[in-house]
């Protein structure tokens, strides 16, 4: 789909000489192009005007939250009916680990996660792989810290009506992107009721039912996760696509390979901090390390994995 801008302006004043000059640089292969003017001339007007005219996927940075929301809700009263997505770190809190080797005092990460950003997020990442008109307005932050994307799709759970699949297996298919059982539907989790199983994507306000008949998909329904009522024209759903429930997944090699670098690292890191006599820090590196990559192992992600984003994505050090 192409980009369609909804609005009852038309550019005035420097706007279309601007919008055209804008337009030339980019198909012309500019790397850098500068839109200069005061509060209120309408910059963000005239790059939706180029948005459209174009017609490419667009990445919007804002160096903060307020700012990025501000210009997330502006670009989707230009977009209505394209993917206007938002990412912003989801964080409502967030307390760094810190140790202390006077007092031998080790203070522990501590955060809270917004749900509704967590899921705004995810709903980005899916929109990017799902279609072209695209606008993802974000912090700076969302540069930093993701996993592959190759690993992410890879990942993906295709569902459709008539496909042959065992019960277990899909249930496995679904542990192994992250995605928890559980008797009360949440974002991120699954229920299993006899020949049906019912999903809760993060990135969806919607949740999923497949029916199965045997080994066999008999038919797949979007309902409300709150109140169990089926969505309108949910009986008519041939094929869904299940996405991870984290950006952290990876396939089992991948992840042994991260390990094995994190375990390289901490040998030569204890050694150092034991040649400098401290040896409650290494003690602690030591401790903590393991305790990650046995969570990693056993349910793939670990607290703070972005502290392995180096091992994780492959990058050499620095």
């Amino acid at each position: 789909m192409d980009f369609k801008l909804s609005s009852d302006y038309d550019p005035r004043g420097d706007q279309p000489d601007a919008i055209a000059q804008l337009e030339r640089g980019i198909t012309s292969g500019e790397k850098h192009q500068v839109l200069l003017g005061v509060t209120g001339s309408g910059k963000t007007f005239t790059m939706a005007k180029v948005i459209a005219a174009v017609n490419r996927p667009t990445l919007v940075l804002a160096h903060n939250k307020t700012l990025a929301a501000q210009l997330y809700h502006e670009f989707r009263g230009f977009f209505p009916h394209n993917a206007v997505e938002y990412f912003v770190s989801y964080y409502d809190y967030y307390q760094p680990e810190a140790y202390l080797p006077s007092s031998g005092t080790y203070i522990e990460k501590e955060s809270t996660i917004n749900d509704e950003l967590d899921k705004l997020r995810m709903s980005a990442t899916r929109s990017l792989f799902e279609r072209r008109d695209v606008v993802i307005v974000a912090s700076v932050s969302c540069i930093y810290g993701l996993g592959s994307p190759e690993a992410y799709y890879g990942a993906l759970v295709m569902l459709e009506r008539g496909q042959s699949t065992g019960r277990e297996a899909l249930l496995r298919k679904l542990v192994d992107i992250q995605y928890e059982r559980a008797e009360e539907l949440r974002r991120g989790t699954f229920r299993v009721r006899g020949d049906q199983i019912e999903i809760y994507p993060p990135y969806e306000d919607n949740a999923y039912r497949v029916e199965l008949w045997g080994d066999q998909i008999d038919a797949l329904r979007q309902f409300d996760p709150l109140t169990g009522e089926l969505r309108h024209g949910s009986e008519n759903l041939t094929r869904v696509p299940i996405y991870p429930k984290s950006h952290y997944v990876m396939p089992v090699e991948q992840k042994e390979r991260a390990i094995r670098g994190i375990l390289e690292e901490l040998d030569w890191r204890k050694a150092e901090l034991e040649k400098q006599g401290k040896f409650v820090e290494a003690q602690r590196l030591w401790q903590r390390t393991m305790f990650d990559v046995e969570m990693i192992r056993t349910i793939g992600y670990c607290h703070g994995i972005e502290n392995y984003s180096r091992h994780l994505s492959g990058r050499l050090p620095g």
